[in-house]
C-alpha cells in the first residue's frame, strides 16, 4: 500500500469531515436549546446558498455585498421560524415539533426556488480548487487548497461559537436553558428570546455551510441532502455536544473516504453513499447516546 496515497485520502476525508461537522453544528445548536430536531436545517443551507448566489449572479453584486445581505436574510429567517413555527408549539410533544420542522423543510425549499429559480448556479468564493504545490512537490500528496481553506473557516466558526457559549452572558443563558427549561425560566432567563437567538445563529451557520458546499458542488437542490450526512455525525458525536459534532464529522469524513477508495472497488462502487449510515447503525448498538452525549436514565 502506498503510504503517501493513504495519507492523501485520509487528510482529504478529514477536511470533508470538518464541513460535515459544520452542518451538524446547526442541528446541535437548536437541539441543545429547545429539544427540537430541526429537520429543516438542510433546507436552510440550500436557501442560504441559493440566495447568496442569486444576489451575485442575478443582480451583479460583489460577494462582499452578497454575504452580509444573506446573513441578514438568514438571521431574519431564523427569527421568523422561531416566532411563527416554534413558539406556538411550546410544550407540545417532540414528535409534533419534529413533524413541524419536516413541513418547514418543504416550505423553505419551495420558497427558495420560487424566489430564485430552480436552475443550478455557480458560486465563486475566490478560492481555487487546486492541489497545494508544496505538499505535492515535497511529499507527493495532493491536498486541495479549497478543502484546507474551507476547513480553516469552519474551525474558526466553531471556535467562535465555543467562545460565545462559554464566555458570554448570552452563552451562559443558552447553556442554562439547555440544561433545564423550567429552572431557567424560574431565575428570569427569557426562554423565547434565547430560542430566537439560537435559530438566528443556526441560520448564520447554515449560510457558511451553504457557501462552502455550494462553491464546491454548485448551488442546487441536492444541497438539501447534505444535511442527511449530518445524521451519522450526530449519532456518533451526540445530539447535544458541540465537540461531539466535530469529532463525529472527522470520523465520518475519514471513514467515508477510506471506504470509497479501498472498499469501493470490492462492491462495485457507491459505498460512500451508505457506509456512514451503516457505521452509525453499528455505533447505535454499542453507545446509543453518542461519544459525548449524556446517558439518559428513566425511572420505570
Amino acid at each position: 500500500m502506498n503510504i503517501n496515497f493513504f495519507f492523501e485520502v485520509l487528510i482529504g476525508g478529514l477536511l470533508s469531515g470538518v464541513m460535515y461537522a459544520l452542518v451538524a453544528l446547526g442541528f446541535v445548536l437548536i437541539y441543545k436549546a429547545s429539544g427540537v430536531f430541526n429537520f429543516a436545517q438542510g433546507s436552510m443551507v440550500f436557501f442560504a446558498a441559493l440566495t447568496c448566489a442569486s444576489i451575485v449572479n442575478r443582480y451583479g453584486m460583489s460577494l462582499w455585498v452578497a454575504i452580509p445581505a444573506t446573513v441578514v436574510v438568514m438571521v431574519v429567517l431564523g427569527l421568523v421560524v422561531e416566532r411563527i413555527v416554534l413558539r406556538p408549539l411550546v410544550n407540545q410533544s417532540e414528535i409534533t415539533l419534529f413533524m413541524a420542522t419536516i413541513g418547514l423543510s418543504f416550505f423553505i425549499e419551495g420558497l427558495a426556488q420560487m424566489l430564485w429559480g430552480a436552475q443550478v448556479q455557480r458560486l465563486e468564493l475566490g478560492i481555487e480548487d487546486v492541489p497545494i504545490q508544496v505538499l505535492l512537490d515535497k511529499m507527493n500528496i495532493s491536498i486541495s487548497q479549497f478543502d484546507v481553506v474551507a476547513a480553516g473557516i469552519c474551525a474558526l466558526l466553531v471556535t467562535a461559537l465555543a467562545f460565545f457559549f462559554s464566555k458570554t452572558r448570552i452563552g451562559r443563558a443558552l447553556r442554562a436553558v439547555a440544561d433545564d427549561h423550567q429552572a431557567a425560566l424560574a431565575v428570569g432567563i427569557p426562554l423565547q428570546q434565547i430560542w430566537g437567538i439560537v435559530w438566528a445563529v443556526a441560520g448564520a451557520v447554515a449560510l457558511v455551510a451553504g457557501l462552502l458546499w455550494g462553491a464546491r458542488n454548485g448551488v442546487q437542490f441536492s444541497l438539501t441532502f447534505v444535511a442527511l450526512k449530518a445524521l451519522p455525525v450526530l449519532i456518533l458525536g451526540g445530539f447535544t455536544s458541540v465537540p461531539g459534532a466535530i469529532v463525529g464529522g472527522l470520523i465520518i469524513g475519514a471513514t467515508e473516504k477510506l471506504a470509497e477508495v479501498y472498499l469501493g472497488p470490492m462492491v462495485n462502487g457507491g459505498i460512500e453513499g451508505w457506509f456512514p449510515y451503516v457505521l452509525a447503525l453499528l455505533f447505535l448498538l454499542v453507545r446509543p447516546e453518542g461519544l459525548f452525549g449524556e446517558k439518559i436514565i428513566r425511572r420505570i
